[in-house]
């Protein structure tokens, strides 16, 4: 499914693909959620990516879990394009928190290339 993932096959009819990865070694050790619309897509790790697909023509929130509160991504996305949000891990004041950018499409296949697929839809919070 990973190899599937990675063609960048056109989304179905109305929609838009959303590649959400984490590819930095900051933070290795914590596991952070992402949710996308308030529904969650699971908890990432490094080295890990999920495919979701959204539809085209709406701002999206995507969320992730952070030290005190989610932080957001509103993202206006148009059908058929292939999106890329980079997760990344900032320091904290206890605990890491973590943020998510759109990136390029060219940054995010290049980062999402030596990735793994993860499972969708567990999240901890």
């Amino acid at each position: 499914m990973s190899n599937k993932a990675k063609q960048y096959d056109a989304p179905k009819e109305g929609m838009a693909g959303l590649y959400i990865y984490r590819d930095s070694m900051l933070g290795s050790a914590l596991k952070k959620d992402v949710w996308v619309n308030d529904n969650c897509v699971g908890e990432t790790a490094p080295k890990v990516f999920f495919y979701t697909e959204v539809e085209g023509g709406k701002k999206h929130k995507l969320s992730t879990e952070s030290e005190f509160s989610p932080n957001d991504l509103f993202l206006e996305t148009e059908a058929g394009k292939h999106y890329f949000v980079e997760q990344y891990i900032k320091m904290g004041v206890m605990v890491g928190g973590a943020n998510l950018e759109l990136v390029s499409e060219d940054k995010g296949k290049k980062a999402i290339k030596p990735l793994k697929l993860a499972i969708q839809g567990t999240c901890s919070k």
